[in-house]
């Protein structure tokens, strides 16, 4: 299924991660986008692990169901932008020579040799020149961002035997970007964290690119089992008190025990956050933005674990920066026909990498 005029395939968005996958498709609508197909399909535990394929019979029978159960209109095009996760992946912005594009090429191979911590040869390699927002610049910052080949050609493999012709790979926060900046362009850093079922992944976003990221293994289930662990109670009536109370500000006995065992596991991650923080500003910082704040201005989080109550507030609160829900829908539909998205704001948390995979097929 082809776009007539520019011959380019109709494509749709699949986020892969540990636990499930989830697609969305999106088609043109009176000169707009709309959401025309969505689902989530969980993967047995071990078929991925960190990222890497670790069973693909089961894989591919677990992509082709959830292409063939997707809710809303039925998928017909083969053609799929794919995720690529955060944790394999290498990613740096560095600073080139300026000079003829074709001559960057081969230059950027030769420098990238000296940033990436694995063999040149046993990687993917790509590079994007990100523009300066502001200033004239004696140099050219270039994104860099590698994978290991075996972990790409796993993806592929399992893809074509489900019978999808992958179309692009990005990394998970490189679709994120496209589909939570506003025009993917911030004058100012902007973090965003992922609350996934496995892991929470942080990206800083300024100017016209990511800048740097970095995951650390917290996820919705610990929180569950300190809970349980705390309070001497089942993992079932644990889920049930951390979603009924959250990191809401303490009001009962039973609150009050909820929210310290949620707030002493949720410790460590702000630690090991503001670590990062203090490296990316010590040791990465390197953008060309206007005026002089050029610090983080804003938090927007996503992901099925964002929607813990009291989450926002917490981060807020520790990290000492404004915290929102991040909005999936801002570079799809305008923020009066948010409501009108076919998905549930919540939910629609579940979805930001694969709608930005998805709108990947509509950029030039």
């Amino acid at each position: 299924m082809f776009d007539f005029l520019t011959l380019k395939p109709e494509t749709f968005g699949l986020d892969f991660s540990d636990s499930s996958l989830k697609i969305i498709r999106l088609e043109k609508k009176r000169g707009g986008l709309k959401l025309v197909s969505f689902g989530e399909t969980f993967i047995r535990p071990g078929v991925i692990k960190n990222g890497e394929v670790k069973n693909k019979e089961v894989l591919v029978k677990t992509i082709k169901r959830a292409v063939s159960e997707v809710r809303g209109e039925k998928i017909k095009t083969r053609h799929v932008n794919v995720s690529l996760p955060e944790e394999k992946a290498f990613l740096e912005v560095i600073q080139m020579p300026q000079t003829l594009e074709e001559d960057l090429k081969s230059a950027v191979v030769y420098e990238a040799e000296n940033h990436i911590p694995m063999p040149i040869e046993e990687v993917c390699l790509d590079s994007q020149i990100i523009p300066a927002l502001s200033n004239h610049l004696d140099h050219q910052d270039v994104l860099i961002v590698a994978l290991p080949r075996k972990i790409i050609y796993s993806y592929v493999e399992c893809l074509k035997e489900a019978g999808l012709e992958p179309m692009a790979f990005e990394v998970e926060s490189m679709a994120t970007s496209r589909a939570l900046i506003k025009n993917e362009v911030s004058a100012y850093p902007v973090l965003t964290i992922d609350f996934g079922a496995t892991r929470t992944s942080f990206a800083i976003f300024s100017g016209y690119s990511v800048r740097f990221t970095f995951s650390l293994p917290f996820f919705p289930q610990k929180l569950t089992e300190d809970v349980a662990r705390a309070m001497k109670i089942d993992l079932v009536k644990a889920e049930r008190l951390k979603l009924k109370y959250g990191l809401d500000l303490r009001k009962s006995k039973e609150e009050e025990e909820v929210y310290c065992a949620l707030n002493n596991s949720s410790a460590e991650l702000i630690e090991q956050a503001k670590k990062y923080l203090d490296y990316y500003y010590t040791h990465i910082f390197h953008e060309h933005l206007p005026g002089k704040e050029r610090g983080i201005k804003k938090v927007l989080i996503y992901g099925g674990g964002a929607n813990l109550r009291g989450l926002d507030d917490f981060l807020s609160r520790e990290l000492s920066l404004p915290v929102d829900f991040a909005n999936p829908w801002i570079n799809i539909l305008s923020e009066n026909k948010k409501d009108k998205a076919g998905l549930s704001q919540s939910e629609s948390l579940k979805y930001v990498i694969a709608l930005g995979l998805a709108l990947r097929g509509f950029k030039n």
